[in-house]
């Protein structure tokens, strides 16, 4: 049987053989715990540390900011139930889209039964959110924004930077998922404005079980695991270094391929479209 061609990119990608020679010598020689004190501890806790500088310099954020997780949906959850626990003395209203994936959807339904309201808009015919609808959606006890970066499903950019202005000046935290962007477009945290990020690795040719969350420095979450002490106390539990390592080194290859992967996307995407359009003409109406 011919092999189907794989276009489900989105889905999760192939591991890039960068990332998988990386996380060589963390299969086997170097597998010490990041955290002892002895010799053993040292490669790995410098891997970890190698890795967080290269996440963050993809994002264009302090190395102290990211913090590992297991992917992008813990990432989500952590965001949101931190800031929404954190600050429910200030309001209990959260405002997202329709179009969100489940990881923060079915988080905001968790916290409507906890007693927080959850405004949900709906999106135009491109799939996108209208900034001045978010404006209009804002109440005094309104808390947090999370709005996804870019559509897992049709791939519209969200105007996450012209959310994040309208959050700023209410002194409102703004959440971004992410996962599809990271990698594939700029996803400068400075250029978004947003508080916080979620990352997941295996959308950009890491590991699966894999994830980091960008957390604006003075940004305060309510900790939602306790142990002892790993990623400054956020997210306590012995690092994943093998997949932080894949992590890290899937970063600094997008970054420093970032264009040329785009502009090689978008002719592939055009392709693909006129080639399916010329074949099926309905397709275009």
């Amino acid at each position: 049987m011919k092999k189907p061609i794989y276009l489900d990119y989105n889905g999760t990608t192939p591991l890039d053989p960068e990332v998988i020679a990386a996380m060589g010598p963390f299969l086997d020689e170097e597998f010490g715990n990041p955290s002892s004190s002895h010799w053993f501890g040292i490669a790995p806790k410098k891997a970890v540390e190698l890795s967080r500088h290269r996440v963050a310099s993809l994002l264009n954020c302090d190395p102290q900011e990211i913090f590992f997780t297991s992917g992008g949906t813990e990432s989500n959850n952590y965001a949101i139930l931190g800031i929404a626990y954190a600050r429910r003395d200030r309001g209990n209203h959260i405002i997202t889209s329709n179009v969100e994936h489940p990881a923060v959807l079915q988080v905001c339904q968790h916290l409507e039964k906890k007693g927080f309201s959850v405004t949900y808009l709906p999106v135009d015919q491109y799939g996108r959110v209208c900034a001045a609808q978010v404006q209009e959606a804002v109440k005094p006890e309104t808390i947090l924004i999370t709005i996804m970066h870019a559509n897992n499903e049709v791939g519209s950019i969200q105007p996450i930077a012209e959310v994040s202005s309208v959050a700023r000046e209410r002194d409102i935290a703004v959440h971004t998922d992410a996962a599809q962007s990271v990698g594939k477009i700029s996803a400068k945290v400075d250029e978004l404005g947003i508080d916080m990020l979620s990352v997941a690795g295996h959308k950009l040719y890491a590991p699966k079980g894999v994830g980091a969350l960008y957390v604006r420095r003075g940004m305060e979450l309510q900790k939602l695991m306790f142990g002892a002490g790993q990623e400054n106390g956020l997210r306590p539990g012995t690092e994943n270094v093998l997949e932080i390592v894949g992590l890290g080194k899937a970063c600094e290859i997008a970054q420093r391929d970032l264009d040329v992967n785009a502009l090689h996307l978008k002719k592939m995407r055009d392709l693909l479209h006129e080639r399916i359009t010329r074949s099926h003409p309905a397709c275009e109406a």
